[in-house]
């Protein structure tokens, strides 16, 4: 498993705690008991997407009960199973897996939005020229996109990218299938026409010279998206419901945050991500804030799983249909967004 930076000593107390739990949810040792507790949150990748939960984590908004800790998988399902099998207590990922979960015969449960639009850009490389007519059908036709890995929301969403343009992604494409961080060497590379793309990697690419701006900008075609929400294991819903709670409380403190403090976002980010070029970090940041990714108070609407559910049933990926509160569960954010401010 690759680690995720400053993540390598916690993660080894935190499988302490993964193979101590029970049937009732993610149980502390007992050293922990005594002091916080500790909570891995398992991501596919490291992505600008996912800052509230950084600045919730450097921020203190979690309080002073619980120890939350971010690892970063090498993405496909591996963040899903870290909680199927209690080894985290969240996973940030679509609902789709908590659907893909549930087929299965296990429950999990989206409790808290964070990235409200589908994150994903398709780039050309430079070279290739996208036709100002938009006629994507005939653009797309023949071409090789790189995209995620299958079963992932980008691979999904270049699935039905292609779908919406009249193509079958299986004859009239070529998905080239891999781990997102490795899309920038592949286009490098020669290896891809198109590339299914989000930051830091859209940017990157573009500072490169590798391709230009998105010629298809999903945020603003798809509109609402539940694209990347906090899932916990349904255990810690039903055992440990103040546990969730104060999660929860803390994302949205730090949704907040981002969207109340630029400058404080900006100033957190170079933390994050202190190899990248503040100039690429800036540029980054005002898309994230033009195209409205990010949730403005952690609520995933029907409307938004409608999206994302469209998504995954045209790329075959979900097979049956999910209805919205058998995978989603709003009550944690209700409650929280309904107490008293200040």
């Amino acid at each position: 498993m690759r680690l995720s930076r400053r993540r390598v000593l916690p993660l080894l107390a935190s499988f302490s705690v993964a193979v101590t739990a029970l049937a009732g949810g993610f149980v502390p040792s007992e050293a922990q008991a005594q002091s916080k507790k500790e909570l891995l949150v398992a991501e596919p990748n490291r992505n600008a997407g996912y800052l509230p939960l950084y600045i919730a984590i450097r921020n203190g908004y979690f309080g002073d009960k619980v120890d939350v800790k971010s690892l970063t998988t090498r993405g496909g399902s591996e963040h899903t199973n870290m909680v199927l099998t209690k080894q985290a207590f969240a996973f940030i990922g679509g609902p789709e897996h908590n659907a893909f979960a549930k087929a299965k015969g296990a429950e999990l449960r989206a409790v808290v939005n964070v990235v409200d639009r589908g994150n994903i850009y398709f780039v050309a490389k430079k070279g290739i020229e996208p036709p100002a007519s938009h006629d994507w059908k005939e653009f797309l036709k023949g071409k090789r996109i790189a995209t995620g890995l299958y079963g992932g929301t980008p691979n999904s969403i270049t699935r039905f990218m292609v779908m919406k343009n009249g193509l079958d992604p299986r004859k009239d494409v070529q998905l080239v299938e891999m781990e997102t961080s490795a899309i920038i060497a592949a286009v490098r590379a020669g290896a891809a026409d198109i590339a299914a793309v989000s930051e830091p990697n859209l940017t990157q690419g573009i500072r490169n010279n590798l391709w230009g701006e998105p010629f298809y900008n999903v945020p603003q075609e798809f509109g609402p998206y539940a694209y990347s929400t906090f899932n916990v294991h349904y255990d810690s819903v039903k055992n440990d419901p103040e546990l969730v709670e104060t999660f929860v409380r803390g994302v949205i403190r730090g949704l907040k945050f981002a969207h109340d403090n630029k400058q404080g976002t900006i100033d957190l980010a170079r933390k994050e991500f202190p190899t990248m070029p503040p100039e690429d970090l800036t540029a980054l940041l005002d898309r994230i804030y033009a195209d409205k990714l990010w949730s403005p108070d952690g609520m995933i609407s029907e409307k938004s799983w409608d999206t994302g559910k469209a998504v995954v049933r045209a790329a075959e990926v979900l097979k049956t249909d999910v209805p919205y509160g058998d995978i989603i569960d709003m009550s944690f954010v209700k409650k929280v967004l309904a107490e008293p401010k200040g």
